[in-house]
């Protein structure tokens, strides 16, 4: 998980699209997975780090809470319904959002861009996947 989250942490670093849309995002995330928790450091709309948890010093401002089978369908060049946004995950009960949801709101569009780097990045990587278009 952490290896991934950095390949999304070095393309939205690169996007000017994403540090355009996150320019006002200031921010830290909590993403739990399996619980295991990753603290994600927005600064800008850059992800200046990604802290492995699980801390109870580090404050976040919203959490994202899901399992890893239901990240990795999201993940997926085209997922199944229900897997194929952050809210669909909470909708079909394999998710949760905890924290300042005005904040995700706010920056809804940003987030969820942010959410589905990895997309882009398993249709390269993954063979079996090739000819798919992400």
């Amino acid at each position: 998980m952490l290896t991934t989250l950095h390949r999304m942490q070095d393309q939205l670093n690169r996007s000017e699209h994403l540090n355009r849309l996150g320019r006002l995002f200031s921010e830290t995330v909590l993403l739990e997975v399996d619980g295991d928790e990753f603290y994600l450091h927005f600064e800008k709309g850059r992800l200046e780090r990604v802290e492995p948890g699980p801390s109870r010093k580090t404050p976040w401002r919203f959490a994202l809470r899901t399992d890893r089978a239901a990240l990795e369908e999201f993940w997926k060049p085209i997922p199944k319904p229900g897997f194929h946004d952050i809210f669909g995950f909470v909708k079909i009960g394999r998710g949760r959002v905890d924290g300042d949801i005005l904040s995700l709101v706010k920056n809804l569009r940003f987030f969820k861009e942010f959410m589905a780097l990895a997309r882009t990045d398993l249709a390269r990587t993954d063979p079996a996947r090739e000819g798919v278009s992400a």
